[in-house]
């Protein structure tokens, strides 16, 4: 049974019955990655947002012949369920950590909150739990870091304490949205690594949404390009990087030197 599962699925807004993301097939079996590539405003991330229930317009609607997650249906869901769902058996870690966690309260709150709400755990042991998942995903001085608020953290290390955050609670499904994009080539390396235990021990299925083609080959098995809100390509990811089908995805490999076909030419991916 995939993790995932979507069809001719489609994001519309503004009222106006406006396509914002059309036609979007998506399967992410247990255990594998499926990286979703695509320029700036292709759709990525809105298409990321209606998976885990997280549009932010009270008129932007999802409609599919299919859109389930472990055999359960998301677009029957009571908004109840899908807030129970997030966290505990899908999470996302976002591009943005300082948007998504509260400046006024702890880091080590804000993860042990999952562990009580989900878990009903006690707070001392929400919080021995929290700075185990904090050391995890490589912050340093964990026990004494936890009780810092975010503006107290760098960039890279927010994006630490939202990796620690997305697998927490061990769930089913992990969405990165540009998970290293702050982060340096050794802390890319640690959250990776997480990212990746999950998968291997866990099963975890990972939809990875980045533009470094490179990440993508590295750690994707199968890969999906999106263009004008709409998913072009798709396929295994070596076989779509070294015979790419589509314009799109050309241009993608083209603007990525060192990626795919050497002959790949610099192309406009706007």
């Amino acid at each position: 049974m995939p993790s995932l599962f979507m069809r001719r699925t489609a994001l519309t807004a503004w009222g106006r019955e406006l396509p914002v993301v059309l036609g979007v097939d998506l399967v992410i079996e247990r255990g594998q990655t499926l990286a979703l590539l695509g320029a700036p405003g292709s759709g990525k991330s809105v298409t990321a947002a209606a998976i885990m229930g997280l549009l932010d317009r009270p008129d932007a609607r999802v409609s599919a012949a299919a859109a389930r997650f472990g055999g359960r249906d998301l677009l029957s869901m009571s908004p109840r369920e899908r807030r129970a769902l997030r966290g505990s058996q899908m999470s996302m870690v976002f591009q943005d950590a300082r948007a998504v966690l509260d400046p006024a309260r702890s880091v080590g709150d804000q993860l042990g909150a999952l562990f009580r709400e989900h878990l009903g755990v006690s707070r001392d042991e929400a919080r021995a739990r929290s700075i185990e998942m904090l050391g995890l995903a490589g912050v340093p001085a964990a026990r004494r870091r936890a009780d810092d608020r975010p503006p107290a953290f760098s960039a890279e290390m927010l994006q630490r304490v939202l990796v620690a955050m997305a697998v927490a609670l061990e769930p089913d499904l992990v969405i990165a949205d540009e998970p290293t994009t702050a982060l340096g080539e050794a802390a890319q390396a640690q959250v990776l690594d997480l990212i990746g235990r999950l998968r291997r021990e866990l099963g975890t299925a990972v939809l990875l949404i980045t533009r470094d083609l490179a990440l993508a080959a590295e750690v994707g098995d199968h890969v999906a390009v999106m263009h004008a809100g709409r998913v072009v390509e798709t396929g295994d990811v070596h076989e779509v990087f070294d015979r790419p089908a589509h314009p799109r995805t050309e241009a993608l490999l083209g603007a990525a030197p060192g990626v795919g076909r050497p002959e790949a030419q610099l192309l406009d991916v706007g």
